[in-house]
């Protein structure tokens, strides 16, 4: 994946790093990032009822890191399913949520939904380029109703870097091993009306992986522009505004693959791709428009209005399914999951079918078997206009904070994909059949939805209470073609409605000056499918605190419940137990349970060391039995998939503000990757190191090192999809950071 590289961000830095002047007024800045930010910095979260996070720009300065999945870790109650080691495609989960594709968080950047399609298909196979975020906000149980679909676990709102009060910019280069190579590059400026941010980021790498015998790479290109503009009438004007424009636009090409390996060749190398990968590629561009409108109308009386578009357009051809030849009729074909022969060669060794799959991975000739891959050419759109006013009154001796929004919503995933069918022949793959555009699937899924919530943010003396309600209507749709090779003939319809109340409350008691109480409970929430059976996911979720603010360090415990009525399951091609004609399909899972404790302390042992521990301790159980084509038969008391009991993160070091050396140390359980949790359904227990290093020279020049997974631990870390994954070796990277 050798590229010209940063050509594009070293001019972009000649050109535009000027020097500025003009700065806005102190409280017309902080209006620009209230339209952004739920929560808006740490301190704030002391005063939420209900589980809040804030990962600083500061926080994911220690470590640099470019994958979420690793800036994450310090959150507790937040689950990760990896899977390419790269934090290409995350999988997130919080509070005993499914991972898969991040489908079952609201997932947003800057207060704006950013999954594909949330509603219709929203397994987020785009994810905002993490290299450009600049904090990160979670929010759990009654604290993330304002912030739906999905309010069983709670939302993650992604923050990008904000236009500057003053002139100033940046210009960070990185070298890595593996050939990884990271330029990124912003500046932006204010004057008295008008506002400024050019953003550009180059990052590529070649990957740590080897696909056998063709010798290539399996890394990423990624790119990525931003530009901000921002409209605002004079600081003194009787009624403030404020019109904000951010237009992004971003490109991937990943040699990423979903074949894993079998225990036993993971064994010998976790780094081997077979040979039946060659040619896996994803290819993505992301294009997203949004226009925010701000007014500050009285001393009590906000408006916030954004209207927002995203488009994404991907074709992931990768490896899908082994077709053997019937004996007995031939030119008809048996077909066969990846995932099924890497099972199979597992669980039984030495037989003659698992020889016979083994040769093939290993790069025997299939003769008149065949290899297909599927161009999963898909496109998504995902748009709407969110408004939000907000009310701060006094009355009876209570403060009040009253929120009143609503959000019209609509979004599609558009289906129409090719399979092609490959021979296997002195260890290269011949194209046997190109096969043809719609074979694979054509369809279109899309939704529509309106809501509407209503929170009040009540302080009354020492306690603060948040009832709140969210309404949620939504309308679900599939039109499938089938395999045409085309749109004439009449799509087979099917549709689904579902309309519901989603009632919260939190309340927050502050017992003195650094220790209070929290407590909430709310209603959980995920959309069905287009299917006329499916049914919302449906939970009541509970959760009991305690926090303590400190001169030295802060703290926090929680204790959450999560009763399902109804869970949901998704069948994904990533989970390997769907069919590609399936793929996309909810279904419903009954009832289950998740129970556990979250706890977090952060600040200074000393003057200069730093230290922040998180730990999550989690107990899940589905409590009915079914039989799903993701999970297999599910029994009664079985755990659900990837979500370990124990996780924990400590970071500490030395940071005298000059220089600083921190080091995070992370662990997992073993987890069940299916509820059976058999000997091969299961990840291995881990723990990773990561160091970092850094000099200020001056303030305009800062050197820095870092090292992730330090002991070069290769345990499994996934089995999902098709075979066993690791995570990605040891890996140091230097770097250097221009400010002007």
């Amino acid at each position: 994946m050798k590229t010209p590289f940063l050509l594009n961000t070293v001019a972009a830095a000649t050109v535009l790093g000027l020097t500025a002047t003009s700065a806005l007024a102190e409280e017309q800045a902080s209006d620009d990032i209230e339209t952004i930010t739920i929560i808006g910095n740490s301190s704030n979260t002391l005063k939420v009822a209900g589980s809040a996070h804030v990962v600083t720009e500061e926080d994911l300065e220690e470590f640099k890191y470019s994958d979420v999945n690793r800036a994450m870790r310090q959150v507790p109650g937040v689950y990760i399913q990896l899977e390419d080691g790269l934090g290409l495609r995350p999988n997130i989960g919080l509070r005993g949520t499914g991972t898969s594709r991040t489908g079952r968080v609201s997932l947003m950047e800057d207060g704006v939904l950013i999954a594909p399609a949330p509603y219709a298909a929203s397994s987020a196979y785009y994810f905002p380029t993490f290299d450009r975020i600049t904090g990160i906000e979670v929010l759990k149980g009654p604290a993330s109703i304002q912030y739906g679909p999905f309010t069983v676990g709670g939302a993650v709102n992604l923050i990008s870097r904000q236009i500057p009060i003053e002139g100033q910019g940046q210009l960070k280069l990185e070298k890595g091993q593996h050939e990884e190579l990271h330029g990124y590059f912003y500046y932006g400026d204010s004057f008295e009306n008008f506002g400024y941010l050019v953003e550009l980021n180059d990052h590529q790498t070649d990957g740590f992986k080897v696909i056998d015998r063709i010798g290539q790479d399996t890394g990423f290109e990624k790119r990525d522009q931003v530009v901000k503009l921002r409209f605002n009438t004079d600081s003194d004007a009787s009624v403030y505004q404020q019109l904000d424009i951010k237009l992004q636009n971003s490109s991937e090409v990943s040699d990423q693959s979903y074949v894993g390996l079998t225990d036993a060749d993971f064994g010998v190398d976790p780094y081997r791709m077979y040979g039946i990968s060659a040619g896996d590629q994803f290819q993505g561009k992301h294009e997203q428009l949004v226009v925010s409108y701000y007014a500050d109308l009285t001393e009590s009386l906000d408006l916030h209005v954004t209207a927002y578009d995203n488009d994404f357009a991907r074709n992931w051809y990768k490896t899908g399914k082994f077709y053997i030849e019937d004996s007995a009729t031939p030119g008809t074909y048996n077909s066969v999951s990846w995932s099924s022969v890497i099972g199979e060669i597992n669980t039984n060794p030495g037989s003659a079918l698992a020889n016979y799959y083994q040769s093939i991975l290993d790069g025997a000739d299939s003769g008149s078997d065949l290899i297909d891959k599927v161009d999963g050419n898909r496109s998504y759109m995902n748009r709407g206009v969110q408004a939000r006013l907000d009310w701060n009154f006094t009355t009876g001796g209570a403060e009040h904070d009253l929120k009143l929004g609503l959000r019209a919503h609509e979004d599609d995933a558009d289906r129409f994909q090719r399979r092609s069918y490959f021979t296997q022949e002195n260890g290269q793959l011949v194209l046997s059949e190109a096969g043809i555009w719609g074979d694979a699937g054509n369809r279109i899924d899309s939704a529509e939805a309106n809501s509407y919530y209503l929170i009040d943010t009540v302080s009354w003396g020492d306690w603060i209470f948040t009832p709140g309600v969210r309404y949620e209507d939504v309308e679900l749709k599939r039109e499938d073609w089938s395999s045409a090779p085309d749109r004439e003939a009449q799509p087979s319809v099917r549709t689904n409605t579902v309309s519901e109340v989603l009632p919260g409350f939190g309340a927050l008691w502050s017992i003195n000056d650094t220790t209070s109480v929290l407590f909430g409970v709310n209603k959980g929430f995920a959309p069905p499918g287009s299917s006329a059976d499916d049914q919302p996911e449906e939970s009541w979720n509970y959760e009991m605190g305690l926090r303590f603010s400190g001169s030295q360090y802060n703290s926090e415990l929680i204790a959450f419940f999560s009763d399902y009525d109804n869970l949901l399951g998704e069948c994904t091609l990533a989970n390997s137990g769907c069919d590609i004609n399936n793929e996309g399909d909810k279904f419903n899972g009954g009832e289950a349970e998740v129970k556990g404790v979250e706890l977090l302390v952060s600040g200074e042992f000393a003057e200069n060391w730093p230290a922040r521990f998180s730990y999550t301790f989690t107990e899940t159980e589905f409590g009915s039995s079914f039989d799903s084509n993701v999970w297999g038969t599910v029994e009664t008391g079985q755990p659900i998939p990837y979500i370990p009991e124990n996780q924990a993160q400590l970071m500490l070091g030395y940071d005298n503000q000059t220089w600083s050396l921190l080091a995070s140390i992370n662990y997992m359980d073993e987890l069940c990757t299916k509820p059976a949790c058999g000997q091969f359904q299961k990840t291995e227990e881990r723990t990773l190191v990561d160091l970092a290093a850094e000099y200020q020279v001056n303030d305009a020049v800062t050197f820095f090192a870092t090292i992730e997974n330090v002991t070069d631990e290769d345990t499994i870390v996934a089995r999902e999809p098709y075979g066993a994954r690791p995570d990605k070796p040891r890996t140091a990277k230097v770097g250097l950071k221009l400010n002007f």
